[in-house]
Parts: structure tokens; C-alpha cells; sequence
């Protein structure tokens, strides 16, 4: 059997109960194919880089799965009938990603610290290399 992971978008104004129940749905028909839902996904409400169909934001699940061509197919055939989901695509791999996702730790990451700046230097009064401030009244000095 291939491997393949797939992901879809769902309406930005589904609930996030409705987007499991869709991503459960998908479960049902892969499995019922005889194809094996590895792992499930959910990324959340996220903005899109377009509006499509009036969403600016839309739900994302990713699911890795283990089937064949003919299950891949009818899965998609499903979703492009569903009018909650607004795109889905789905690439064969040669392995699934151990742990979870580049998404999910992107996610992990960005609520981290934002250590690592390092030291800013003193934005106090320091003008450094400028030279030394003159008041707006004084007169240039070569002037005669």
C-alpha cells in the first residue's frame, strides 16, 4: 500500500466539533476502502494567503494516510462534494514524518521565548559615532 498525506480546509465558521466530525468522516471512508489512518492532525483556524469561496481563514487537518490509489480517490471525490470543505490536497510520500508535523512545531516554537535577540545596547541618550549633540540655538562654531 502507498503512504500519502492529505489535508483539507474547512469553512472558517465550522465549529471545531463539525471540523473533527468532517476529519472523522474522512477516517470512515478510508478505513471502510480498506485504508489505515496513521495520524490525525488538527492545525486550527489559521488565515489564508487568498480568499477563496469569501473565506479569508479556514480550518486545516492534515491525516497520513496508508491505502491504496482507489481509497485516495474516492476520498476525494467525497470532499469535493462536501460544501463545508473549501480545498484539500493530497501528496504521495515515501515515509511519514516521525513526531508530529512541521506545522505543529512551528506552533511549538513560536510560543516559546523570543530569546536569542541579544543584547540591544542602550537607547538612552548615547548618540555613539553621530559626534555630540548640539542644541538647535547654538551657533556652528567655524561660523564667524
Amino acid at each position: 500500500m502507498a503512504l500519502y498525506e492529505h489535508v483539507f480546509l474547512a469553512r472558517q465558521d465550522l465549529a471545531q466539533a463539525q471540523v473533527d466530525a468532517l476529519a472523522e468522516n474522512a477516517t470512515q471512508i478510508v478505513e471502510g476502502l480498506g485504508g489505515k489512518i496513521v495520524k490525525t492532525e488538527t492545525w486550527g483556524l489559521r488565515t489564508i494567503a487568498y480568499r477563496i469561496a469569501k473565506n479569508r481563514k479556514a480550518h486545516y487537518v492534515m491525516l497520513e494516510i496508508d491505502g491504496p490509489a482507489a481509497t485516495i480517490q474516492e476520498l476525494e471525490r467525497q470532499l469535493a462534494i462536501n460544501e463545508d470543505i473549501i480545498r484539500y490536497m493530497t501528496v504521495r510520500v515515501d515515509e511519514h514524518e516521525a513526531g508530529p508535523s512541521a506545522m505543529m512545531r512551528r506552533n511549538e516554537r513560536d510560543r516559546g521565548d523570543r530569546g536569542g535577540r541579544g543584547d540591544r545596547g542602550d537607547r538612552g541618550g548615547d548618540r555613539g559615532d553621530r559626534g555630540p549633540r548640539r542644541d538647535r540655538d547654538e551657533a556652528p562654531r567655524d561660523a564667524a
